[in-house]
């Protein structure tokens, strides 16, 4: 396992060789990571919010003021939102998801990651995708999406949004581009259409014997 970390310090290669989440988590929450600017300006690191134990992911773009001063993903009034949002759809975001952010570390003003901040925090997120092993990943908003599938680099949030994918990069994970819950704050008529992308994905769990989100 060692060989393919090689390009990395010592620190991110003993994060990346952990075979638990849990161990996985405390490396990346105490590791004192410099691995891109953002580390200048953070209070903390923000690794996640929610069960390990969950089988379905949520990936934002990264923390803001509230997570980078709480250390837990997605607590500020947008996270907030979506709790509420999810649990008129029947997800418990501290039970059945797992949330992350393609960053763990606030960028300056709240604004979007750069290319190479998040190339440099991909590796994290991506073996928080293979210890988890989630058979859904929601992907919230374009940001996450365009780091996560360089690909996609330019697409219409209002084409794409509820539409269910799959990637031969993550084999047996289904992907769904949900609006970020930030967008949902600036435009509350979005919201219903948000809870309309939850009934999509209900009705396409359900029959693969996945749903309630808690059955694996």
């Amino acid at each position: 396992m060692g060989a393919q970390f090689d390009l990395f310090g010592d620190t991110t290669n003993s994060i990346l060789a952990a075979d638990e989440y849990n161990t996985f988590r405390r490396l990346l929450r105490d590791s004192a990571c410099t691995r891109c600017a953002l580390s200048e300006g953070r209070t903390q690191i923000v690794v996640d919010r929610g069960s390990s134990q969950a089988r379905i992911m949520a990936v934002g773009e990264g923390p803001g003021e509230q997570e980078d001063l709480q250390g837990r993903a997605f607590v500020g009034r947008a996270g907030q939102l979506m709790d509420r949002l999810a649990a008129r759809a029947g997800i418990d975001t501290e039970r059945h998801l797992l949330i992350a952010n393609i960053v763990k570390c606030r960028p300056p003003g709240n604004r979007a990651p750069r290319r190479e901040e998040a190339q440099s925090c991909l590796p994290f997120l991506k073996k928080q995708i293979g210890l988890v092993r989630p058979h859904t990943i929601l992907l919230l908003g374009a940001t996450a999406v365009r780091h996560l599938f360089r690909e996609k680099k330019t697409f219409a949030m209002k084409d794409e949004a509820g539409r269910i994918f799959s990637s031969t990069d993550y084999p047996r994970t289904d992907f769904m581009i949900l609006f970020h819950p930030a967008y949902l704050l600036r435009d509350p008529r979005k919201q219903p259409v948000f809870l309309e992308h939850l009934e999509i994905l209900r009705r396409h769990l359900e029959p693969l014997g996945r749903w309630p989100p808690d059955i694996a």
